[in-house]
C-alpha cells in the first residue's frame, strides 16, 4: 500500500500534536512558564510584549493539546477494545471449563446420592445380615 500525501500529512500532524502535548505536559514547561510569568516583575516595560507572546502561546497550545489528547485517547481506546476482546475469550473458556466440571461432578453427586439411598441392612452372605443402623448387642449375663 503506497502512502499518499494525505496519509503522510495526517501522520506528521498527529506526531507534532502528540509531541506538543508531551512538551506542554512536562514539568519543565511549568518551570519555564513560571519564570516567564516573573519577567514583568523584573522588567515592567516588557509587560505588553510578554502579554502578546503569552496570548500567542495559548492560541497555538490549546488546539495542539486537544488534537494530541484525541490521538493519545485513540490509542487507549484501541488497547481497551483489544483487552475487552481478550477478556471475553477468557470468559468463554472459563464458562466451557465450568460446564465441563459440572458435567463431571454431576456423576459424582449422583453416585453419592445413590450410596445414601442404599438399604441399611446389608447382606454379607446368603445367611448373614448386618443392620447398619442398629447398635450391636452384647451378651451380658443377667443375675
Amino acid at each position: 500500500m503506497e502512502p499518499t500525501l494525505k496519509n503522510i500529512l495526517a501522520r506528521v500532524n498527529e506526531t507534532v500534536a502528540v509531541k506538543m502535548t508531551m512538551l506542554f505536559g512536562s514539568i519543565w514547561c511549568v518551570y519555564l512558564f513560571f519564570v516567564f510569568s516573573l519577567v514583568p516583575v523584573l522588567m515592567p516595560a516588557w509587560q505588553n510584549t510578554l502579554l502578546y507572546i503569552s496570548n500567542c502561546i495559548q492560541l497555538v497550545a490549546l488546539p495542539a493539546l486537544m488534537v494530541g489528547n484525541a490521538v493519545l485517547s485513540r490509542g487507549a481506546d484501541r488497547r481497551a477494545a483489544e483487552d475487552h476482546k481478550a477478556l471475553l475469550e477468557i470468559l468463554s473458556d472459563v464458562r466451557e471449563e465450568l460446564a465441563d466440571l459440572k458435567e463431571k461432578t454431576a456423576g459424582i453427586a449422583q453416585s453419592t446420592s445413590e450410596a445414601f439411598d442404599r438399604p441399611e441392612t446389608v447382606s454379607i452372605s446368603d445367611q448373614t445380615f448386618v443392620n447398619l443402623t442398629e447398635k450391636p448387642h452384647t451378651n451380658t449375663p443377667t443375675a
